[in-house]
């Protein structure tokens, strides 16, 4: 157990003192240094609230449609596709990163490699309120942004060009979202992203030499330990990870494995809405409605199902800066351990 906070200091979480610890994530082999001779309370960060106002223009808001590309995918209240009262819609970036047209068209030129920026980019309008966050929202909301990912999910691998998509969420200013409507993005790329990649064979390596997935062996320590468990049901586990490298970075982890996250079953799809919106209401309050990143991590869309990889969502609030020595090192120093960032969320 942890010591009680005195002064703005806190005790080493196993009586060690003010000393720093050095932790390493066991999937990627990542070091964090866990500073807990500066650590810091929720109180403590000096960020901004994300406050919604409604104040300017908004392209995204009802009545608006025209403003934006023709959508791709539309719920309706009633539940149809398509309707002109929706609950949900998917657009084109209407100024996107990729695009679908053309072939890759790759090439070399002496050492360097260069292709066509073909991929897909789109914009998943979560509500027609413009006022709601995610965490506001009611669970079927959330629960018709999870079917919205994984139904583009499956669209989108039909192109055979595209191996990757990333799913995410910009939460905030801080976060790098220019808009205050709330939405979500899909980007379709046609190669899989380094950090995925290393997350890939972090998780190989392990199995290879474990015969076990890492994930499914975290699901089971974290259960056993308790300590860094944030919230738990039967089908998902939202903990703050042992080598956390921002405070208050949560993850959500099924309980099923697989490794595709648009495999997902349907009473996962509503366990999961309860859990997104629970844990980023935890944090609204612990943390005062604090800017974040929500990124679904899962396999490339054009491999068969994993052994060693296990689909998961990654939450992080956006209270620190990455400064020149974590650009420099590739490590993160985050003053909030997991163990009390994962106790003011439970509490």
């Amino acid at each position: 157990m942890s010591m009680p906070w005195a002064g703005g200091c806190r005790f080493d979480l196993y009586n060690r003192g003010f000393m720093p610890e050095l932790r390493k994530d066991p999937i990627t082999g990542r070091w964090v240094i866990i500073s807990t001779d500066r650590a810091r309370r929720p109180s403590d960060f000096k960020q901004e609230s994300v406050l919604v106002t409604g104040a300017r223009f908004c392209p995204f808001c009802p009545g608006n449609e025209d403003k934006t590309p023709p959508e791709v995918l539309a719920y309706s209240t009633e539940g149809l596709r398509g309707n002109s009262r929706w609950s949900l819609r998917v657009v084109p970036n209407k100024f996107p990163a990729l695009r679908v047209e053309g072939d890759l068209d790759r090439q070399g030129e002496g050492l360097y490699d260069r292709m066509n920026g073909v991929g897909a980019h789109e914009v998943v309008i979560e509500s027609p309120d413009h006022m709601k966050t995610l965490a506001e929202m009611e669970e079927r909301q959330v629960a018709e942004l999870i079917w919205a990912f994984r139904d583009r999910v499956v669209d989108l691998k039909k192109d055979r060009r595209l191996r990757y998509v990333m799913l995410f969420k910009n939460h905030g200013e801080a976060a790098g979202s220019s808009l205050e409507h709330p939405h979500s993005q899909i980007i379709a790329l046609p190669v899989v992203p380094k950090r995925a990649q290393e997350e890939l064979d972090g998780a190989r390596k392990y199995f290879d030499f474990k015969e076990r997935c890492v994930y499914c062996d975290i699901l089971r320590q974290e259960v056993r330990d308790g300590e860094r468990v944030v919230l738990q049901t039967e089908e998902f586990l939202a903990t703050c990870p042992f080598a956390s490298r921002f405070p208050f970075e949560t993850w959500i982890i099924p309980f099923r494995h697989d490794s595709h996250f648009e495999n997902i079953q349907e009473r996962e799809v509503y366990n999961l809405a309860w859990m997104l919106k629970s844990v980023l209401k935890k944090m609204d309050r612990v943390l005062e409605r604090p800017a974040y990143n929500l990124i679904i991590h899962t396999a490339p869309v054009q491999e068969p199902g994993y052994s060693h990889y296990h689909w998961h969502v990654e939450i992080i609030p956006k209270l620190t800066r990455v400064a020149g020595f974590e650009w420099g090192t590739g490590f993160f120093i985050n003053p909030t351990p997991p163990e009390e960032s994962a106790r003011f969320l439970r509490d």
